[in-house]
């Protein structure tokens, strides 16, 4: 396995290719520092968080589900429908105007501290190498040794566990899409009863061990669209991870006059999980991991100078300017995240726990019926409804008061339909009047119907009855 020597970066390709354009591996040294402990700790919690959603159940549901083939997406207890498109799209408008606006003011951070592809790399997988293998250069050695017995074993052990980390999170995240007692249920029973399953299961896992053991921080460099979209975001006033090289340079020894506070030690490239040289300035493959941060002060540290030569600043803020967080950018996107979560709330706060449509029936507009010697003139509906809530309800169907002292008439009467969650009904109801009564109105009239369902709660909707 050929790596990339950290001396000898070069400037006119990328680190992770030699001259023939072929693949250079990357790995990084392990480093220790307040930027790591605080990285380390939040990518514990984002992998127990993102491992434990689909098993924790919310109201009896689970936490997230997506239930693609029947349309329903459930988030920690509430879930919408297809008709509930709108609130799916503030949730994802919200998250990439959010995503835009942390970019502005901070840089690649979202790519370095809560990438699923940074979180699970460095969080799972780099450190089983580094538990069976050592760090940087004892897995180079080891990479590079003969084959042996021992060598073997630890290959087949790495492999093992790397397969186990894929199977659980490729189960995970179907659990996201069919529910945890679906899986279980499907686990239990042999894969042809479930094979579309079991092949996207399979296919995940392939796609995980793929990109996670070998492609690594080539989908960064390469595939992530976000990699380049941050171009187009950052400004001059954006805090990004930058080397001081007014004070680093120029570079040389320890206790010798008239050079910099940078060493030239190559400490900050050895932990880089893209292989790049924070020193020359900012590049596109930076996700903003912090690893070179801590490199640089540890060794600060040890030669009692002051740390930060490598360090969340701005562009402004090198050529010895003030960082401006007010300005048109950050205001732009943050007003949108703003206008866009206090739509989602207001549309989360008025939504009914009944959905209620009401179309006309396909037959003719209108009809003459005769009850008990008396013309009526009858409009026949159908009501599509339903219950939207965790619970079963009744819903008692009638007209409003008013429409009732004009002479209109709902049948059935009484009407009290009793749906459980998520229950769909569709339901026939005639609106009636006597014939010799829609003289004294226009052709066509609006009719309140009103949905009771408990508590005070009421839904109205207008029926326009059509008469000769």
């Amino acid at each position: 396995m050929s790596t990339v020597d950290f001396r000898q970066i070069p400037d006119e390709r990328l680190s992770t290719t030699d001259e023939l354009g072929n693949r250079i591996h990357v790995i990084p040294a392990k480093v220790s520092g307040v930027w790591s402990q605080r990285k380390n700790i939040l990518h514990a919690f984002l992998i127990i968080l993102l491992l434990a959603l689909p098993w924790i159940s919310v109201n009896g549901k689970p936490a997230i589900l997506l239930n693609l083939p029947d349309r329903e997406f459930t988030f920690f207890g509430t879930t919408l429908y297809a008709h509930d498109g709108p609130l799916v799209f503030f949730i994802l408008a919200t998250a990439a105007m959010t995503l835009a606006f942390v970019t502005v003011v901070w840089g690649r951070v979202w790519c370095g501290w809560a990438c699923p592809q940074t979180v699970f790399i460095e969080g799972i997988f780099r450190r089983i190498e580094r538990m069976l293998l050592g760090d940087r250069m004892q897995q180079i050695a080891f990479y590079n040794a003969p084959l042996t017995f021992g060598k073997i074993i630890k290959t087949l052990t790495k492999w093992a566990l790397f397969v186990l980390a894929a199977v659980v999170l490729s189960h995970t995240l179907v659990a996201y899409f069919v529910g945890k007692n679906n899986l279980f249920h499907m686990m239990g029973q042999p894969p042809a009863e479930s094979w579309t399953v079991f092949v996207i299961m399979l296919f995940i896992t392939g796609v995980v061990l793929f990109d996670f053991t070998w492609f690594r921080e080539q989908f960064c460099i390469i595939m992530c669209p976000y990699g380049r979209l941050q171009g187009l975001l950052l400004d001059q006033n954006s805090i990004t991870i930058a080397y001081d090289e007014k004070r680093g340079e120029p570079r040389g020894k320890p206790n010798v006059k008239g050079v910099g506070d940078c060493v030239d030690c190559y400490r900050c490239v050895a932990v880089c999980p893209t292989g790049i040289d924070i020193r020359k300035g900012q590049q596109l493959e930076c996700i903003g991991c912090t690893a070179c941060i801590d490199a640089c002060n540890d060794v600060m540290a040890k030669l009692k100078r002051p740390p930060e030569l490598i360090g969340y600043r701005s562009l402004k803020n090198l050529e010895g300017f003030k960082t401006r967080f007010v300005r048109p950018r950050p205001i732009v996107f943050g007003s949108i995240v703003f206008i866009l979560t206090i739509s989602f709330i207001f549309a989360v706060s008025s939504r009914k726990e009944i959905n209620i449509d009401i179309i006309r029936g396909i037959d003719t507009p209108y009809e003459h019926i005769q009850e008990n010697g008396t013309d009526f003139i009858a409009n026949h509906y159908k009501l599509h409804i339903k219950n939207q809530s965790n619970g079963p309800i009744a819903i008692t169907v009638q007209l409003s008061p008013e429409e009732t002292a004009k002479g209109f008439t709902l049948s059935p009467q009484p009407l009290t339909l009793n749906l459980q969650s998520k229950q769909n009904l569709d339901f026939p109801i005639f609106i009636k009047m006597s014939s010799a009564t829609t003289k004294d109105f226009p052709l066509t009239s609006n009719v309140m119907a009103e949905f009771d369902y408990g508590n005070g709660r009421k839904v109205v909707r207008p029926l326009v009855f059509v008469h000769p």
